[in-house]
C-alpha cells in the first residue's frame, strides 16, 4: 500500500526539491523544540540508511544464489564474460569523457595561471591524509585477497561485499548440482528468502522520500552554497562530464545495443537514481536497484542477481570519471604540464583503481592519492577538492547505479530476454 497516490519517484523528487530549499535557506544553528535541525536530519537520515544496509547481506546472498541456481554451466561463462566486458568498456569510456572535458575546460587554471594559491587548501587535509595514509598501488592486489574471505560470517558483518559475492556465486552454482530432495529444499529456501527480502525492500522504499529529504537537507545545511564558489569551474566540469555519460552514452547503449527505450528505462530506474544521489552509496542503494530492475524494467533474477551485486562492487563509471577529472584538475592547479603518456597513465590507473579500490574506505580519495603519487604530486593536494567532494560523490554514485542497471538490461537483451522496456511494448510506460 502506497503512502501517497503519486508514483514513488515523484515523491522522492519532491522531497529532494524541498530538501534543497530547506538546506539553502535555513541557518545551520536552527533548532526545533530545542533540538538542532541538523541533528534531526542526521537522525532520520541514519535510520533510513541503516534500514537499507540491513537488507544488503541477505538480499545480495539470496539474489545471487537464486540467480546462479538457474544458470547452466555453459551459460555462466557467457554471462560472466559479457558482464565483465561491459563493465570494463563503460568505465573506460567514462574516463575518456572526463579526460576530454577537463582538457577542454581546464578548471585548474585561472586566467592561464595555476589556481592553487587562489583556491587554497582545505582545512580538512590532515584528516584525509590520516585516512588514506599507507594506501598505494599495492592495494590493487588486495582485491584478490578480499575476494576469498577466511570467514564468510565475518566478511558479511564487516561489509566486505566482494568476498560475500564470490562465496554466493560458488554456493549458488553448487546448489544446482545437488539432486533430489536436499537440492529441492535448498532451492525452495533461497527462493523464499529472496521473495521475503524483495517485499521488505518495497516496504523500506515507502520511506525513501523521508530519508532522501533528511540526507540531502543535512548536507546542504552544513555546507550551504557558498562553499562551491571558489571551485565552481571544477564542480561544473565534473557535472558536465557525468551528464554526458549519463544522458548521451548510456542512452545510446540502451537504444542501439539493448534496443530498448532509454526514456522508459530512466522512468523505471528513477527511485534508485534518486536514492543513490541522496545516500552516496551504490551498496546501500542495491536493494532498490534490484527492485527497479526486476519489477519495473522486467529483467530476470537470473541476470540481475549476477550483474547488479557485482556491479555495485566493481563497476564505478562515475567514480572512475571523477578520479580522472580530479587528478587532472589538481595537476593543472599545481602548474604541472602533463604529456599524453602521463595522461594515459592517469586513465589506466583510474580504470584499475575504480575496480580494485572499491572496497576500501574513502575509496575515491584513496584512488586519487594513487594517481597523484604516479604523476608526482603530494597527497596534500587532495585538500583542493574536499569542499565539493561530498556533493559530487552524490552525483557520481547516481551514475554508478545507472550504469549497473544499463548493464543488467543490456545483458538481459543480449541473452534473449524480453524486458518491459522494448520500444512499442505496452509495458514500456513503466513507472508512469
Amino acid at each position: 500500500m502506497k503512502l501517497f497516490r503519486l508514483a514513488l519517484h515523484w515523491q522522492i523528487f519532491i522531497a529532494l526539491v524541498l530538501a534543497i530549499l530547506v538546506g539553502v535557506t535555513l541557518d545551520p544553528t536552527t533548532t526545533l523544540f530545542g533540538v538542532s535541525l541538523n541533528s534531526v536530519f542526521n537522525f532520520v537520515g541514519t535510520l533510513f540508511l541503516n534500514a537499507l544496509k540491513m537488507l544488503i547481506v541477505p538480499l545480495i546472498m539470496s539474489s545471487i544464489i537464486v540467480g546462479m541456481m538457474e544458470i547452466q554451466p555453459d551459460t555462466l561463462g557467457r554471462l560472466g564474460s559479457k558482464t565483465l566486458i561491459y563493465y570494463a568498456a563503460s568505465s573506460l569510456v567514462a574516463i575518456l569523457i572526463g579526460l576530454l572535458v577537463v582538457n577542454a575546460f581546464q578548471p585548474g587554471l585561472v586566467d592561464g595561471e595555476p589556481a592553487r594559491d587562489m583556491i587554497g587548501l582545505s582545512a580538512d587535509t590532515e584528516d584525509v591524509i590520516e585516512r588514506v595514509e599507507g594506501k598505494g598501488s599495492g592495494d590493487l592486489a588486495e582485491v584478490f585477497i578480499r575476494m576469498i574471505p577466511p570467514n564468510i560470517v565475518s566478511a558479511a558483518a564487516q561489509g566486505k561485499m566482494l568476498g560475500l559475492i564470490f562465496f554466493s556465486l560458488l554456493f549458488g552454482f553448487f546448489i544446482s548440482r545437488v539432486k533430489g530432495q536436499p537440492g529441492d529444499t535448498l532451492k525452495n529456501f533461497w527462493n523464499g528468502l529472496l521473495d521475503v527480502m524483495m517485499q521488505m525492500t518495497e516496504w523500506v522504499m515507502l520511506f525513501a522520500p523521508i530519508g532522501v529529504f533528511a540526507l540531502v537537507a543535512k548536507v546542504l545545511l552544513a555546507s550551504g552554497l557558498d562553499a562551491f564558489k571558489p571551485l565552481a569551474v571544477f564542480f561544473f566540469t565534473v557535472l558536465i562530464a557525468l551528464t554526458i555519460h549519463l544522458l548521451l552514452v548510456m542512452p545510446a547503449v540502451l537504444k542501439f545495443i539493448a534496443r530498448v527505450s532509454p526514456a522508459a528505462h530512466f522512468r523505471a530506474m528513477m527511485p534508485a537514481l534518486l536514492t543513490a544521489f541522496s545516500t552516496s552509496s551504490s551498496s546501500a542503494t542495491l536493494p532498490i536497484t534490484i527492485d527497479c530492475v526486476e519489477n519495473r524494467a522486467g529483467v530476470s533474477n537470473r541476470v540481475s542477481g549476477f550483474t547488479l551485486p557485482l556491479g555495485a562492487t566493481v563497476n564505478m563509471d562515475g567514480t572512475a570519471l571523477y578520479e580522472c577529472v580530479a587528478a587532472m584538475f589538481i595537476a593543472q592547479a599545481y602548474g604541472l604540464s602533463l604529456d599524453l603518456t602521463t595522461q594515459f597513465t592517469i586513465v589506466l590507473i583510474a580504470l584499475l583503481t575504480s575496480i580494485g579500490v572499491a572496497g576500501i574506505p574513502s575509496a575515491s580519495l584513496v584512488a586519487i592519492t594513487i594517481i597523484l603519487a604516479a604523476i608526482g604530486l603530494p597527497v596534500e593536494a587532495i585538500g583542493l577538492i574536499l569542499v565539493v567532494d561530498r556533493v559530487l560523490d552524490m552525483c557520481r554514485t547516481a551514475v554508478n547505479v545507472f550504469s549497473d542497471s544499463v548493464a543488467a538490461v543490456t545483458i538481459a537483451r543480449l541473452e534473449g530476454e524480453e524486458t518491459r522496456l522494448i520500444v512499442g511494448s505496452r509495458q514500456s510506460s513503466v513507472g508512469s
